[in-house]
């Protein structure tokens, strides 16, 4: 005669080996990004601050002088200067793509034939080097033999020094940096009306609405997001720009398109 057992519920729970729930750790994903942020973005930042510290001199140990190199900027006029060139070349460079950027964006989201080509040709200039770009328009901008006053002589206006006068540098440098990155914000912007749907041009086009009305009371709205994406893009551009300036004027003539990248 065989007896039968039968175990319950919570006696079985009590006999199995109770496994304690840990918390999973993320730390081994998280370590080499860690050491990459910091190798790259964190330790220059700091190295920078630390040199910003010290007197640095050909020839000579370097000193340990505090806050002194940045109290002395308070008094530097040429600094000062700096920072009005780089404020007013910075609002020009953003300003000015985005308007014609917009405008392109409007012009080639027609559609008419060719327009895949000549957007290909539109956005070229953004290819470039920056280098390159700073030496053809260095001939460009030439008083005597560039095209540009060429040009200008051809509808009776007379010839200009360009760069090389302290009134006209710093808003011929931003011819330059508009001819470059006016077809990034155009780009940026094609994308946004890409994006926007068909039902609001409908309506308004029932509703008589002009070309003007549905851009300023339709389109704009509807595409000022990517327009601050590509504003914040080009000041942080322009704000660093030193390779062209360097290019063409290197500062001159005298400091009158010298930046702070350049100071």
């Amino acid at each position: 005669m065989s007896v039968i057992t039968q175990t319950s519920p919570a006696a079985a729970k009590e006999a199995a080996p109770e496994k304690q729930w840990r918390r999973p750790s993320y730390w081994p994903f998280v370590v080499p990004a860690l050491v990459v942020v910091l190798a790259i973005i964190i330790f220059p930042w700091l190295f920078t601050i630390w040199m910003s510290l010290h007197e640095w001199k050909v020839g000579v140990p370097t000193t340990f002088v505090g806050l002194s190199n940045y109290l002395r900027l308070t008094g530097d006029p040429r600094f000062i200067e700096a920072v009005g060139h780089t404020l007013v070349y910075t609002a020009l460079s953003v300003l000015l793509p985005l308007m014609l950027g917009t405008l392109a964006a409007v012009v080639f989201h027609q559609k008419f034939a060719g327009r895949g080509f000549l957007r290909g040709i539109f956005i070229m200039p953004m290819m470039a080097t920056p280098v390159a770009i700073g030496l053809v328009w260095t001939m460009m901008f030439h008083p005597q033999l560039g095209v540009l006053n060429y040009l200008l002589s051809l509808v009776g206006i007379p010839a200009q020094l360009w760069v090389f006068h302290p009134a006209t540098v710093i808003p011929s440098l931003v011819l330059v940096e508009t001819w470059q990155w006016t077809p990034l914000v155009m780009l940026i912007v094609l994308g946004g009306l890409a994006a926007i749907p068909t039902e609001p041009y409908e309506s308004a086009q029932i509703d008589g609405a002009s070309f003007w009305q549905v851009f300023r009371f339709i389109t704009l709205p509807l595409i000022m997001p990517f327009l601050f994406i590509a504003g914040m893009i080009r000041m942080i551009d322009a704000v660093k720009s030193f390779d062209i300036i360097f290019a063409i004027t290197q500062g001159g003539p005298g400091s009158a398109s010298e930046t702070i990248n350049l100071y």
